[in-house]
């Protein structure tokens, strides 16, 4: 339980604002006795309490408390600081710049959280293969070729994506997001002791789909239970906690640089996974949509929407996997740089994507998805082709600018395979569209492998470029603007 004690020196205007409910980030019941109450907000627990010196001067000196306990498993010393400096100072006019635009209840509040909690996991999982496979292929004396193979063939694990996804518009979104992370994490510690590229690859096809479904999911279930003029914002914290999860494959990536099967140590760290999913489950509630949905039976999935963003994953995909997951071996052979360099580079250019991904989720709900979308991926897809054609202080910085600006588009243009789909086909038409997206993306990282040992990576990439100037066209002239809009309106199926 929090404790906060303020004293406060007011004048008759500034009493009357301190006994006002709130309505900022809390809404309070009307006082009694200058006791405020809960009536909705981010806590389990909530009272604010005044106690009203003598007027002296015309000035009153008023103690104000107030005891509360955040609905945030997990992660309350995160966000300690920022609450209890936002609940110190009377409401402002509007929320706090760090919130969601809309006020969450304790539900609201608690799921986030531990979603947040399987977005690590997830983004720990799904960078594994991409962060790992230079070092392994080096270790099992494979080639750039090899690489490209075992990285396409891997992306055959979108059936199992798929499946879960299916069984999760069945059996419900919580007990495909519990299995689905735990076998993903099992999956990835199998790597560890794979005898051969192909071993690792197979591996590695369980684990990624598995984690892909996962992935998947937890953006079901915060579509679902997230207000509506919050979604893209939501999708923003989760992308970020997904961040924190790749960066740490990152951090221990120096740990591939103690021998050549060094690289095997990161696929230990998924079984504190286990221990995740675990606490998850024990307090993960299923959504209200779904328990909502199951009278009225099942629907068809709205075909034009799901061709249209199936286009714009195929051609995303086809330019953002290969920008990925060749990036290690650019840097290593291109560039000379040793892993520790490596891991450098993508924490430089990496950290500062919380700033392109929080500014771009908030202005998405506020100001609309489209153009902020579309511009962003083209800012972001033009700093990659620039990234693969430089070296020194420009490459570096390019990159950086590049990854701040094009993270805008992760929340914008994300939160729309949640939106365009009915509670009933909403987690298989997400799944449908990871295999549109894996083709994609097996189809760049085929022509990049194969092209990079003949053309190089530079004009590799350049020509890749087109891919992105397809998604910005379809974006900007075939989506709906679905901001600020309920669930329920952008399906009208689901209301009824």
């Amino acid at each position: 339980m929090a404790h906060l004690s303020t004293t406060h020196r007011v004048d008759d205007a500034g009493l009357a604002t301190l006994r006002t409910p709130r309505s900022d980030l809390v809404a309070e019941t009307p006082a009694v006795d200058d006791v405020f109450g809960l009536l909705e907000g981010p806590f389990d627990h909530y009272e604010r309490r005044l106690v009203i010196g003598r007027a002296d001067a015309g000035r009153h000196t008023v103690v104000e408390t107030i005891d509360y306990r955040l609905a945030v498993p997990l992660w309350r010393p995160v966000l300690a600081w920022p609450m209890r400096r936002a609940l110190r100072h009377p409401p402002s006019s509007g929320m706090p710049w760090w919130s969601p635009p809309d006020r969450l209840d304790a539900r609201a509040a608690r799921v986030i959280a531990l979603l947040c909690s399987l977005a690590v996991l997830a983004g720990y999982l799904g960078s594994l293969l991409s962060q790992t496979i230079s070092p392994a292929a080096d270790d099992f004396g494979a080639s750039n070729n090899a690489q490209g193979i075992v990285l396409a063939i891997t992306r055959v694990g979108v059936v199992v994506a798929v499946a879960v996804t299916f069984l999760a518009d069945r059996r419900g979104r919580r007990p495909m997001l519990v299995f689905s992370g735990y076998a993903a994490s099992v999956f990835a510690i199998t790597t560890a002791v794979a005898p051969s590229l192909w071993a690792y690859g197979a591996s590695q096809t369980l684990a990624r789909g598995l984690s892909t479904a996962l992935a998947l999911l937890i953006g079901v279930v915060a579509a679902e239970e997230t207000p509506a003029r919050s979604r893209a914002y939501v999708v923003s914290i989760l992308a970020l906690c997904a961040g924190l999860g790749s960066g740490m494959v990152v951090w221990f990536l120096p740990l591939a640089d103690l021998g050549e099967s060094g690289w095997r140590l990161l696929f230990l760290i998924p079984a504190v996974g286990i221990i995740v999913v675990t606490i998850v489950a024990r307090s993960l509630p299923e959504t209200r949509r779904f328990e909502a949905a199951q009278p009225g039976g099942r629907r068809h999935v709205a075909r034009n929407r799901l061709v249209l963003l199936a286009a714009t994953a195929f051609f995303a995909s086809a330019f953002a996997a290969p920008a990925s997951n060749f990036l290690n071996d650019f840097l290593r052979e291109d560039r000379g740089f040793s892993n520790s360099r490596v891991s450098l580079f993508q924490l430089t250019v990496n950290t500062p994507i919380g700033i392109g991904v929080l500014v771009g989720g908030r202005l998405a709900d506020l100001r609309g998805r489209r153009v902020i979308g579309a511009t962003a991926f083209l800012v972001g897809a033009a700093s990659v082709a620039v990234r693969y054609n430089t070296a020194g202080a420009t490459m570096w910085l390019v990159a950086t600018l590049g990854t701040i600006v094009g993270a805008a588009a992760i929340p914008a243009l994300g939160v729309y395979s949640f939106e365009l789909f009915g509670t009933s086909r909403r987690a298989q038409s997400n799944g449908l569209l990871t295999v549109a997206g894996v083709a994609g993306s097996a189809l760049g990282l085929l022509y990049a492998g194969y092209a990079a040992d003949r053309i190089g990576f530079g004009p590799t990439f350049a020509w890749l470029a087109i891919a992105p100037v397809i998604v910005a066209v379809l974006v900007l002239t075939r989506y709906p603007e679905t901001a600020g809009v309920e669930l329920e309106d952008i399906n009208p199926e689901d209301r009824a």
